[in-house]
């Protein structure tokens, strides 16, 4: 009987007469990436030896060599000790082939009752929960650092934007608390997608289940799952897991873009509302004076590889009928890069928020700028003089454009040019006008407030004890 070329895989069994060209086993080869998901295999495998035996398909004997030896293969992997094999192709038969050398025959009957297929998406599903934890605890920390911003400045005045132009002042504090809410909303679509992936399609086989009497409630239970999956179609094809764990974190890392962007502005000679220090800038190699914000820069751009990631598993998902394809190889080079480079961001992010210093002086000058308190002048309007909104609107608009004429602000004003605009207006207006009076005014639920920030503050404190 001829060979194959490439004896060392049988998992082909006897129906491929010669080996595969070295291109493609080059091409069909996932062992350079999915040796990522050893621990989770290996995890997946002993669970599923301790239930055959447990169901009687598996000999107690035969099982104990096997959970045994698999610990083996996992402590050589943990110690740089095992040499993972092209010609093995994945994660699944690198393992399954070391565990023969050290067991043996008995080796042979760990794959029954299962295939490849449901082994990977079992992996793969462990290990995109692992990120989701991971993902979790990242942002709890980030939105710790951003609290502790929050509390530091809680009445620190600063100029807030519309369209990147001067709008109304509000408060350091109310801003800062504005990202700790956007990452609670990441924090819970990490935990919503996790609690949806949290089932076990182990035990599907290829795509049709089994006829072996195996208990599938026992697997999921021994590696931490709720329930098993209940298709056995949709249990080897669903890659849903991942989506949604790539469209979190592109949502999460477009809100540290955002803020990234931020810090550029910033800390920028123009802005001068915040300084970070040399562990997050670097210099010019040629302009001494530099000190530029690169670390906030590269975060900007992180987004762009997550969201990279997330279309091309869409893209790769959309067009496969049921049920595994070899097209959903190309899954996991994409989350594996994202989940990196979203646990990268997480931390320099956080980093980054808890050194940075804020300018109060430049900053309360800033909120003074601007005409901030336009519209405070215009609901003094509406309130002290009962002027409907938009008539207040139309003289609160010819005050700034009189003011902007004469080089100053509103509160620079007199009552006499104020009167020659609308004659009811009062020295009782110069109590709205200072940025100072304007923060402490905006009491509404969620505003910007003092005493709000503070209250919100010491709900989050709660909330992330």
């Amino acid at each position: 009987m001829t060979k194959p070329e490439n004896s060392a895989n049988q998992m082909w069994g006897g129906r491929f007469a010669s080996g595969p060209d070295a291109i493609m086993t080059a091409i069909n080869a996932s062992i350079g990436f999915d040796q990522r998901l050893y621990a989770q295999d290996i995890a997946g495998s002993r669970a599923h030896a301790a239930m055959l035996a447990a169901t009687g398909i598996l000999t107690s004997t035969d099982a104990e060599a096997i959970g045994e030896g698999l610990l083996t293969v996992l402590s050589e992997i943990e110690a740089g000790n095992f040499t993972f094999s092209t010609a093995l192709e994945d994660i699944h038969m690198n393992v399954e082939s070391r565990l023969k050398d050290l067991i043996g025959a008995p080796a042979g009957r760990l794959h029954t009752a299962r295939s490849r297929n449901d082994q990977v998406a079992v992996d793969f599903r462990l290990w995109v929960r692992d990120q989701c934890d991971a993902a979790i605890s990242g942002l709890t920390a980030l939105m710790r650092a951003f609290l502790a911003q929050a509390e530091a400045g809680t009445d620190w005045v600063m100029p807030g934007f519309t369209h990147l132009q001067t709008a109304q002042p509000v408060t350091w504090g109310h801003h800062m608390l504005a990202y700790v809410e956007m990452l609670a909303r990441d924090k819970s679509r990490f935990e919503d997608a996790r609690k949806r992936m949290n089932e076990c399609p182990l035990g599907a086989a290829a795509l049709a289940g089994t006829s072996f009497p195996i208990d599938r409630h026992m697997t999921a239970k021994a590696l931490g799952f709720d329930r098993p999956t209940a298709n056995s179609l949709d249990s080897v094809s669903d890659r849903d897991f991942a989506l949604e764990f790539l469209s979190a974190s592109s949502i999460c890392a477009m809100h540290l873009s955002r803020f990234a962007e931020e810090l550029v502005i910033w800390s920028s000679a123009q802005f001068r509302f915040v300084k970070l220090s040399d562990k997050w800038t670097t210099g010019s190699s040629i302009m001494p004076q530099k000190k530029n914000p690169d670390a906030a820069e590269l975060l900007r751009a992180k987004l762009g590889r997550i969201l990279g990631a997330t279309v091309a598993l869409f893209t790769i998902m959309k067009g496969l009928a049921l049920t595994y394809s070899k097209d959903m190889q190309e899954d996991k080079e994409q989350v594996f890069d994202a989940a990196d480079t979203l646990m990268l961001a997480l931390a320099a992010m956080t980093g980054m928020v808890g050194d940075m210093t804020a300018n109060r002086e430049v900053l309360a000058t800033s909120a003074a700028s601007g005409f901030s308190t336009a519209t405070d002048l215009a609901d003094w309007l509406v309130r002290a003089l009962n002027l409907p909104f938009r008539e207040a609107h139309h003289v609160t608009g010819t005050l700034v454009a009189l003011a902007e004429s004469k080089g100053c602000d509103l509160p620079d004003l007199s009552i006499t040019e104020m009167k020659s605009v609308h004659d009811g207006i009062t020295q009782e207006v110069y109590s709205v006008l200072g940025v100072e009076n304007s923060v402490r005014s905006r009491t509404s639920y969620g505003g910007t407030s003092p005493d709000c920030v503070a209250k919100q503050i010491a709900r989050w404190k709660s909330l992330l004890a």
